[in-house]
């Protein structure tokens, strides 16, 4: 099946097109994938990433009525939601008569146990307020190809570190924890996102300044509102030359990853392996280094990166020997979980 996948993010967006699990093309945003009649008339499908799915708890063929749905997310995804909706438009536009396909992030957290889902607030408001997770098929991915490479190993942590963040806890195959919650501003500190807050701050913040909260929060905030910078490589830089704030902005950034990824461990009631994803994740070794030497008490050591054991080019195993968790480099392919998503809704019906 020849799908192209359609991943939008914030600021950019990734396009390619796979002929089943193989990469045949790869375009440099939207407009050129669709300028590329050729190979766009032998196609099946188009896959899209939509962040928010709401209470949908799988993918779906994209029609009117869902347009709308998704159009009424937006507020609790406003970074993401709206380029993505753009982009299904343009798609849906120059390719009518191809079925097109909303991969949700959200879809693979509907797994959540209850007590990790439910926030502590009135029966009347919870029905519309709960834990929904994001980062979805980036902790889907990853938890597939931990099942390949290491069977063995059924409760792991998911470590999506990247422009935006979250860890999941995955208990055989399941998500049972993530530290995004009702929106994707929660948890982890982020390039420019405050992640968790105490919502007595916002409240006082809310009465006492005229501060446009929204994006001071989204846009404002993480690493950039620490030192200045959102780019994980100039804090990096910076800290090691000395720079006061670049270090505070990796003393909180660890602490708030240490403290959650505690949390996730706790739920699992153990750990068995951990895995770096993301931008950052799959990049920065130090970053890596920098969690790594903080958990010897659940015994995870690493070592040089290596190969995984099945050949994959893309993934590395860092576990050093007599390590009893395995740890893993897992490059974030959400067009492949994409794809395997969408051939399993069209062959199914």
């Amino acid at each position: 099946m020849r799908i192209l996948t359609v991943n939008a993010g914030s600021t950019s967006v990734k396009v390619s097109l796979l002929d089943d699990d193989r990469t045949v093309g790869e375009y440099d945003g939207l407009e050129a994938a669709l300028e590329d009649g050729d190979r766009l008339r032998q196609l099946d499908a188009v896959a899209h990433r939509v962040v928010h799915g709401g209470e949908r708890t799988a993918p779906a063929r994209v029609d009117d009525e869902l347009r709308e749905e998704l159009e009424r997310l937006v507020e609790m995804a406003p970074l993401h939601q709206p380029p993505a909706l753009a982009a299904l438009d343009s798609c849906r536009t120059a390719l009518p008569d191809v079925p097109h396909v909303a991969c949700f992030d959200t879809t693979f957290h509907t797994s959540l146990p209850r007590g990790a889902r439910t926030y502590a607030i009135p029966r009347r408001l919870r029905t519309r307020v709960h834990v929904y997770g994001f980062h979805g098929l980036s902790h889907a991915w990853s938890a597939r190809r931990v099942a390949e490479l290491a069977p063995e190993a059924s409760r792991l942590v998911v470590a999506h570190l990247g422009g935006g963040e979250s860890l999941c806890a995955v208990n055989d195959g399941h998500s049972v924890m993530t530290t995004m919650g009702f929106t994707p501003l929660d948890g982890l500190v982020m390039a420019t996102r405050s992640g968790t807050i105490d919502p007595g701050a916002v409240l006082w913040l809310a009465r006492h300044t005229d501060e446009d909260l929204d994006r001071v929060l989204e846009k404002e905030s993480g690493l950039l509102g620490l030192c200045g910078s959102g780019d994980m490589r100039e804090v990096l830089c910076r800290a090691d030359a000395g720079d006061d704030e670049a270090a505070l902005a990796l003393e909180v950034y660890t602490h708030r990853l240490l403290r959650l990824l505690g949390g996730c461990v706790a739920a699992l009631e153990g750990l068995d392996a951990l895995v770096f994803t993301g931008g950052v994740g799959e990049n920065s070794a130090r970053v890596r280094e920098l969690v790594t030497e903080r958990l010897g008490w659940l015994d995870v050591r690493t070592g040089d990166p290596s190969p995984v054991s099945d050949g994959g080019p893309e993934d590395l195993e860092l576990t050093a020997a007599g390590s009893r968790v395995r740890s893993f480099v897992i490059r974030a392919r959400e067009d492949l979980q994409m794809a395997a998503e969408v051939r399993a809704l069209l062959t199914a019906g």
